[in-house]
């Protein structure tokens, strides 16, 4: 019996307790294709690595794990945030286990998509969606047979090259061909997660920069007696939070009734519930049954206050009625998530400015979220983008460079400006990881010089397989003496697990001469090559190599050196604080705090949520600081 293994990996979160929203929907799905009543592909068995694993394996476990099982094949859904990290797995897996057929889908496997067809640690790749080519691809493969006339399929060819893929064709299956990853145990219910399902696929709007447009242009849904059965049963499993990533929510035929079929099941309001709507036919009367349903949260794209813009992207519209539902959905008490894009073709720098004031004038800038645009693999947009004079990175995230009207700067002010206006920020802060270590566990690594008596054991096991997001602990006597042995241990780190979130943590003795923290800025930036490193890159950040200085309390040449710093540095430096001394604490001086100690009093927990910037303080005690991260930043699953 063959085995095939599926690998999805998850969104890179920008902190150690932030929730990865990992549900890998889309591999449980191909798992279970393969089991279908009618006509099941016989002779393989499918396994999906399991959520809590993806989340929490570094690199090299992550490897070892899927070498050790051994699968004869190895899927992987490769998306924006995880095609890197998945195509570098696909790599080192091929030179262990050179037998071991490696399979890639998803959104970044098309045609137009040279970074990942250039790539060569897989052997197939399959385009679109994917249930009903995948059933036929693994016959032909079982059967040994070619694989010359798969539909959406290409191949590495005996001399290595990839094949031009299959005849394209479009998916027109009904969704209930195949059964539920949920019903045959390939993904499970986990209260603390939320729970994603699909009761509709295809779009019909044309938005150029979308890729559902090319998957699907027609309309195939779960009708509603299979949607609430599917809904009752995970609800019975213990489901607290559908996630529908239906891609309009609204445009499924019969909605109102869907609404209230919902709502009877749901009718105890057990579970809360997440989707996008087109805000074009929501009415007063259809805002309530979403709020009785057990809606909670609703995404509303406007993208732009430009109707030219709109209208060139295909993604029409009306601001005002974007405005008049999401009031509509707030006076029933629903959440929102309001997008606005920045730099599409014909937008300017003064239309990001007006979409901002346009919310803030109807009272909804607390909803919302302000990005560039990324040209995303398999669009219209990106076939146009040449045309349009459109300037992209060609790699994850694909983040939009230049535009005949945005410079890369004014792209970047942009964001800042829309931030300054709004009062918040709009990016995921990456947090460091800066708690004590336990042991037993992989996620912090500590080095000493080579005299002290500390050194033997835990300098040998710096290079060990850490976790996904780890931190390395420098205590140099001298870090102008230690600098070169830390460089070069920082470097073999990040090549030995290069998507491993790490943050590289120096404990000052002596204030840095700004040269020798250039020099470890510089190292990071010659190894920001994947999508978490990339994607704050226009604001000078790094999710996924951090530099990270903490100096001891009240020295008073490390505090003037502290405030010296204008905040557009590219590392964060902590003052240690025992956490008996929180009520000295200043709200006003923006210093960074690293609290040590393992218990706080209520009074100065009080405290500190009421006067500090939540961002600026974090804990030696894993206890506290995952306290503080879902108490205070609101982080957790659901």
């Amino acid at each position: 019996m063959a085995k095939i293994q599926f690998l999805q990996l998850p969104v890179p979160p920008p902190s150690y307790f932030a929730a990865t929203g990992n549900v890998p929907l889309a591999a449980a799905s191909l798992a279970s294709c393969l089991e279908s009543k009618v006509d099941p592909v016989k002779g393989i068995t499918a396994s999906v690595i399991s959520p809590e694993d993806t989340d929490s394996l570094g690199d090299i476990n992550l490897i070892d794990r899927i070498c050790k099982e051994g699968p004869d094949f190895l899927g992987l859904s490769l998306y924006l945030w995880n095609t890197e990290r998945s195509l570098y797995i696909a790599n080192e897996v091929k030179k262990r286990n050179p037998e071991i057929k490696i399979l890639v889908g998803g959104p970044e496997v098309n045609e137009d998509n040279p970074y990942v067809l250039g790539e060569t640690g897989f052997d197939i790749a399959v385009s679109g969606e994917a249930e009903h080519s995948f059933r036929t691809l693994m016959k032909s493969l079982l059967n040994k047979e070619s694989l010359e006339n798969v539909e959406n399929v290409a191949y590495r060819k005996k001399d290595g090259s990839l094949s031009t893929f299959g005849v394209p064709a479009q998916a027109n299956f009904p969704l209930t061909d195949f059964p539920s990853p949920y019903t045959t145990g390939h993904l499970q219910v986990n209260p603390k997660r939320s729970t994603y399902l699909e009761t509709v696929r295809g779009c019909k709007s044309q938005c150029t920069y979308c890729f559902y447009p090319k998957s699907s242009q027609t309309l195939r849904t779960l009708d509603i007696k299979e949607t609430i059965h599917l809904i009752s049963n995970l609800k019975n499993q213990g489901a607290r939070e559908l996630v529908f990533l239906d891609p309009t929510f609204n445009h499924r035929p019969g909605f109102e009734s869907f609404l209230d079929a919902i709502a009877e099941v749901n009718a105890d309001g057990q579970m809360t519930m997440f989707a996008e709507l087109r805000s074009e036919g929501v009415t007063p009367k259809l805002a309530t049954k979403l709020r009785k349903a057990g809606f909670n949260r609703i995404e509303l794209g406007l993208q732009s206050v430009n109707e030219e813009t709109l209208k060139r992207v295909k993604r029409y519209g009306s601001p005002e009625k974007v405005a008049e539902v999401a009031k509509m959905l707030a006076g029933e008490g629903i959440d929102l998530l309001l997008d606005l894009i920045i730099g599409l073709p014909g937008d300017t720098p003064d239309d990001v400015e007006r979409g901002i004031h346009f919310f803030l004038e109807h009272g909804l800038g607390e909803w919302v979220q302000a990005f560039p645009l990324s040209v995303l693999p398999g669009t219209s947009m990106r076939k146009d983008a040449g045309k349009e004079g459109l300037v992209y990175m060609p790699t994850p995230p694909y983040r939009i460079i230049q535009t005949p009207t945005f410079s890369p700067e004014t792209l970047r002010d942009s964001v800042y400006f829309a931030e300054d206006l709004l009062e918040r920020r709009l990016d995921e802060f990456p947090r460091p990881f800066l708690c004590d270590g336990i042991s037993g566990t992989s996620d912090r690594f500590d080095w000493y010089p080579l005299d002290s008596n500390q050194v033997l054991a835990s300098n040998l096991r710096l290079l060990e397989p850490g976790t996904r997001h780890h931190s390395i602990w420098f205590h140099p006597e001298s870090f102008s003496k230690d600098l070169s042995e830390i460089q070069t241990l920082m470097a073999k780190k990040i090549d030995l697990e290069p998507f491993c979130t790490i943050d590289f943590v120096i404990e000052l003795k002596e204030v840095p001469k700004s040269k020798e923290i250039q020099s470890l800025v510089d190292l990071l930036e010659l190894k920001r090559n994947s999508y978490l490193s990339k994607t704050l890159a226009y604001r000078g950040e790094n999710l996924q190599h951090r530099l990270v200085f903490v100096f001891p309390e009240g020295n008073e040449r490390f505090r003037n050196w502290s405030t010296q710093l204008d905040g557009s540095e590219s590392y964060l430096v902590y003052e240690t604080i025992p956490l008996t001394a929180i009520s000295n604490l200043d709200p006003e001086v923006a210093h960074f705090y690293y609290l040590k100690g393992d218990t706080v009093t209520p009074k100065d927990w009080d405290l500190l949520k009421a006067s500090m910037d939540p961002e600026m303080i974090t804990f030696s005690s894993r206890t506290l600081e995952e306290k503080w991260c879902m108490e205070v930043l609101g982080y957790g699953e659901i």
